[in-house]
């Protein structure tokens, strides 16, 4: 085998590599926005709460949980995960 072919071949797998990463990054990103979260019958977000460590349907409003308390850390943590789409869920 040539040093040409043997470039061609690397040169071939590097771009198959790269629109896989591409097309991976694409999904992710088409999965979190289109996403949403678990919901129980009454249309309630389940979701763990980090600041009463217990599962917990409540309603979303305005991107953040109807127990949202601003200033507390597990509830602005909880918030920012809520809009970003990757809060713990049952």
């Amino acid at each position: 085998m040539q040093d040409s072919d043997v470039l061609d071949t690397l040169r071939r797998a590097a771009r198959r590599a790269g629109q896989q990463v591409a097309s991976a990054r694409q999904e992710y990103r088409r999965g979190r926005i289109e996403g949403s979260l678990p919901t129980d019958p009454e249309g309630r977000a389940r979701i763990v709460c980090r600041r009463a460590a217990e599962q917990r349907a409540v309603r979303i409003e305005d991107g953040q949980p109807a127990c949202f308390e601003a200033g507390h850390p597990a509830c602005e943590s909880c918030a920012a995960d809520v809009e970003e789409g990757v809060i713990e869920t049952w």
